[in-house]
This record gives structure tokens, sequence and C-alpha cells, in this order.
């Protein structure tokens, strides 16, 4: 199954059919502000995400690295997060994730945007659960890599 990923002016803004919405000035303020129906709440004075709807996030401290998601734990290694849950992460060598549980995610050659995600076995659908690690993922390897682009200027 295909799980289409749609950009506008650079902003993530559908994956799989949900909507990711951004606030009204979003050329100034390009974080998201909802996944769909879920709401996104971060920490005060902070692009720190600390809950999607009611699944509450927690890192460790002096980290951006999530603890837990909702009643997941999460597993780290290395400064780099290996699972949330149920669902293990795979990087490339070019330090991408790559896959996340079963959904495998496709990169453009010229930029770092993932462009498509398919999940591999054809008898499920994108969950809920899913699609908010997919989500979360993808949110968290942009934020890691904005800061190390802004560090390298």
């Amino acid at each position: 199954m295909d799980i289409e990923l749609v950009y506008d002016k650079g902003l993530l803004r559908e994956i799989g059919g949900v909507a990711i919405s951004y606030g009204q000035r979003e050329w100034m303020d390009t974080m998201p502000r909802a996944l769909g129906p879920w709401p996104l709440e971060y920490q005060r004075f902070s692009a720190t995400l600390r809950a999607v709807g009611d699944v509450e996030i927690a890192y460790r401290r002096w980290s951006s690295l999530p603890r837990t998601v909702g009643q997941w734990d999460c597993e780290q290694r290395k400064s780099r997060l290996e699972r949330v849950g149920p669902y293990q992460l795979r990087y490339d060598r070019a330090g991408r994730v790559c896959t996340v549980g079963p959904v495998q995610i496709f990169y453009d050659r010229g930029n770092w945007n993932p462009v498509r995600a398919q999940l591999q076995s054809t008898d499920q659908s994108l969950s809920d659960a899913l699609l908010l690690v997919l989500f979360l993922v993808m949110f968290w390897q942009k934020q890691a890599w904005d800061a190390y682009y802004q560090a390298h200027r």
C-alpha cells in the first residue's frame, strides 16, 4: 500500500490523506499545529513537541530524544532513536530513517524530504498508531536536520 506524502511550499501537508495543518502565518511559523484531528502541543517557548492529541511525549533529560510516547517506551542507541513502542526504526547510510515498523520511506535524490512511504504488507492499513509514529519520526528527523544546518552555517 502506497502512503502519499504531500508537500506544499516546502511543508509536509498530508500523510496518507491525513492533513497536517500549520498556523495562520505559516511563512513565519513552520511548526505543525495539528495532525488530522489531533492538536499538537509544544513546551512553552520551545519547539519541543510534548503531546499529539492526548498522547503525551516525555523526553530524556537534556536530550531531544523521547523516552516515552504515550504508554510506549522508546529505545535509543548512540543518540539515535531505535524504537518507538512496537515499531523498530532502521536507517540508511546517510543517516535517514528508511523504515518505521512495516513502513518503508523513500527520499528524493536532491533533497532530504521523504517523498513517499509504502506499507510493506498488503493486508494492513495505516493505523492511527502507525500514522502517529510515522509523523513523529519524520518530525524529529526534520528538527534534527534543521538544528544541524543552523549550527553549521
